[in-house]
């Protein structure tokens, strides 16, 4: 222990080593934690997120403690964080693991009766106000400091087991931080955080539409008199004529063709394929030159070649 019995500063890498380790023992024992991520940049991104953070660094009481509340938050310090009605439990790792309780008091009726009245006929459904998808009047009257939905100084309470003696320290300032940064994922825990219902504000802006209180012109009102003189019917005073319904029309049956079937009676008979030889003439025989017989095949076969004899010349000797 240090002077004034404050434990010696640790590492933001030591602290986040230390943070696995909870985290690992706690999964052990059967606890289910619920961490805010490390990120940079701006803590909060969506609307409900940023209103919250806007909400807390408007107020003086807060200043001096916040920044550090912003560092401790965006190193993955707070290892666990759970949002409840009109409650917040946390843990933060520092020079060791320190549990902090956030209480929220709840909107009072009449405030909350006021602000759904001053919103009512501005949101169309519940999925356009948990985005934020609000018109810019509706918004500014939903932040408005300490009559708005958002807490104020005097609305929050918190404890923390660290030996600071300040009122509030930097752990409670990181999980008011991690509070801002949850609502980007699930800007739902607001209203359950305040007690209150987000159908409230749908349900007025429904019933808060305006109603005709005008009745019809009487000359523009058509009597029984009238009606049967339009549409040429027969209505006789008192007689109440039962409506007819129509039968409703029934689809067609679609019509089957019967089955053939073979009857015995005429059975079929099968087709005879027969050959039939075509019929030649024989070919007249020949004679040859020197009274041979020869068939017609080998004339047909054979061409006749004249050879013609050539008389041979006879030498003459020279002299």
């Amino acid at each position: 222990m240090s002077f004034w019995s404050y434990k010696p500063y640790v590492s933001v890498g030591a602290r986040q080593k230390l943070a696995e380790k909870a985290a690992a023992k706690a999964k052990k024992a059967g606890a289910v934690y619920s961490p805010i991520a490390p990120s940079r940049g701006a803590i909060a991104k969506t609307v409900w997120g940023k209103a919250w953070c806007d909400n807390l660094e408007q107020y003086s009481d807060y200043e001096s403690r916040l920044p550090r509340g912003r560092t401790y938050m965006r190193n993955g310090s707070v290892i666990d964080l759970q949002l409840k009605a009109g409650q917040v439990q946390a843990r933060v790792m520092g020079s060791s693991l320190y549990t902090i309780s956030v209480t929220i008091k709840p909107v009072a009726a009449s405030q909350w009766t006021a602000i759904c009245a001053d919103c009512s006929a501005s949101i169309d459904s519940l999925v356009e106000l948990l985005q934020g998808k609000l018109a810019a009047p509706v918004m500014a009257r939903i932040t408005t400091p300490k009559t708005g939905l958002f807490p104020a100084p005097s609305d929050i309470s918190f404890d923390c087991d660290c030996p600071d003696w300040a009122g509030m320290c930097k752990h409670v300032a990181a999980v008011l931080y991690g509070v801002g940064a949850r609502l980007d994922q699930q800007p739902e825990l607001l209203f359950k955080l305040r007690q209150v219902d987000a159908k409230d504000l749908v349900a007025q802006a429904v019933g808060g539409l305006p109603t005709s209180s005008k009745k019809p012109v009487s000359s523009k009102v058509l009597k029984g008199a009238d009606l049967a003189d339009v549409f040429g019917l027969d209505m006789g005073e008192g007689e109440v004529e039962a409506e007819v319904m129509p039968k409703p029309l029934q689809k067609p049956k679609a019509r089957v063709k019967p089955s053939v079937k073979a009857s015995v009676k005429n059975p079929v008979k099968p087709t005879v394929k027969t050959k039939v030889k075509a019929r030649t003439k024989p070919m007249p025989k020949t004679t040859a030159k020197d009274g041979a017989k020869t068939s017609p095949q080998k004339l047909a076969t054979k061409p006749s070649v004249k050879v013609k004899k050539v008389a041979s010349k006879k030498k003459v000797p020279v002299k």
